[in-house]
């Protein structure tokens, strides 16, 4: 009896902290007290906007660049760069691993750095630097665009205050409540993100598609094992990743739209199974080449909203959710390591397919999982239950913050 009336007490104790007062809570700026919710939606059209054309061709230039310098080595195999070098197809399989190594162990600490210092832009341009002459390209992109790119939401040329003032409302409003990066450690984000169940569950999703994602290194070399030419096989590369774009953008578009997760990563995960299962039972080309349509497309489909469910679920304060982002990625790009190991068995890649199968397998295994987690998660909050300091803080679940499932 006593014990019931603990929990009892524990819970009032809970809903009470959950409706006082907190210096978090979203405020409306004194610049929108004066609009209606008509003229506050055009504000907010007309500001997305904006900052759609300021953002998004840079960024989505640099991310295309930054992916070809990758990317190349995968391209290289089919121009002879093993019979060029005297390499054997282990040391081949070698320097590809190799080449994500240092990419992977700087995610975390960048993204910590990044989260804290004045003028993001600036070092986010300045990282491709390394690429030296190879990146010529990307180096001038990137002069230009840390010049260009904003640094916060507080100041970007170009913007009235009440359009800034909008964009800071319009992102603590998505969090429902105000950042307070400033208030806690690099280090203490980082702790808040490891201990944090969900950072687990999702990278186990994202984990398992990269996996089954890496015959996008070797894709080039897959498509020759058909019994193409070079030329031939250069070109059957392109229209499996532009149905990817295709379908990326699709599925992604009707994820926000419906403002739904689970389906739009399994259900893409489903025709990674089935194209892994032809391509590792058949060298049959149209049914191969079946396969090599839908593998990307499928893997990159789910990966994207699995992408916007990290971001969305891992709560507040930003310095966390950078941190957690970055380690998520780090951990998950070390498939790019030990799966080049795989693709020794040309034309068939048994073992490289069979990986791959089973690793979309346990990635719609590991979404289902975190569905329910998560799922459970909310009915807590209906409740009105504190989620501890993994969950959302109490100002966001009295504001009404639910997980997207």
């Amino acid at each position: 009896m006593a014990d019931i009336k603990d929990n009892e007490s524990q819970h009032v104790e809970e809903l009470d902290d959950m409706k006082a007062p907190n210096h978090h809570t979203i405020n409306l700026p004194d610049s929108l007290l004066g609009l209606d919710d008509t003229e506050l939606k055009r504000l907010g059209v007309k500001t997305t906007t904006k900052l759609d054309f300021v953002i998004m061709p840079p960024m989505t230039i640099m991310y295309i660049l930054n992916y070809l310098d990758r990317q190349n080595i995968a391209a290289s195999k089919l121009a002879n760069i093993m019979e060029d070098l005297d390499m054997t197809v282990q040391q081949f399989n070698t320097s590809v691993s190799i080449l994500f190594v240092g990419y992977i162990l700087m995610q975390v600490p960048s993204n910590l750095v990044v989260s804290k210092i004045r003028y993001p832009a600036i070092y986010i341009c300045s990282a491709v630097v390394v690429f030296l002459i190879e990146g010529v390209l990307t180096i001038g992109f990137a002069i230009i665009f840390a010049c260009y790119l904003p640094n916060t939401p507080r100041k970007i040329i170009g913007f009235t205050q009440q359009q800034l003032d909008w964009l800071r409302y319009n992102y603590e409003a998505d969090q429902m409540q105000e950042d307070y990066s400033n208030e806690i450690t690099a280090k203490q984000g980082f702790i808040m993100a490891v201990t944090d169940p969900k950072t687990w569950l999702l990278c186990g999703i994202l984990y398992a598609t990269y996996t089954a994602a890496a015959v996008n290194n070797f894709f080039p070399t897959v498509v020759a094992g058909l019994g193409f030419s070079q030329n031939k096989s250069y070109g059957l590369t392109a229209p499996p990743f532009v149905l990817c774009v295709i379908c990326m953008l699709i599925n992604g578009y009707h994820s926000d739209k419906t403002q739904e997760r689970f389906l739009h990563i399994a259900c893409p995960l489903i025709i990674t199974v089935i194209a892994n299962i032809i391509a590792v039972s058949t060298l049959n080309i149209s049914a191969r080449y079946v396969a090599m349509m839908l593998l990307p497309a499928s893997f990159y489909s789910s990966a994207i909203v699995q992408l916007s469910w990290i971001s969305g679920s891992l709560s507040q304060p930003s310095v966390k959710r950078a941190c957690a982002i970055a380690l998520i990625n780090c951990i998950c790009n070390t498939p790019n390591i030990w799966t080049s190991y795989t693709y020794y068995d040309s034309p068939r890649y048994v073992a490289a397919f069979a990986v791959n199968l089973g690793a979309a397998v346990i990635a719609i295994g590991m979404a289902t999982w975190t569905f329910y987690y998560l799922r459970r998660q909310n009915a807590m909050m209906d409740l009105g239950r504190a989620l501890g300091k993994s969950g959302p803080t109490a100002t966001q679940q009295a504001a009404g913050f639910r997980y997207l499932l």
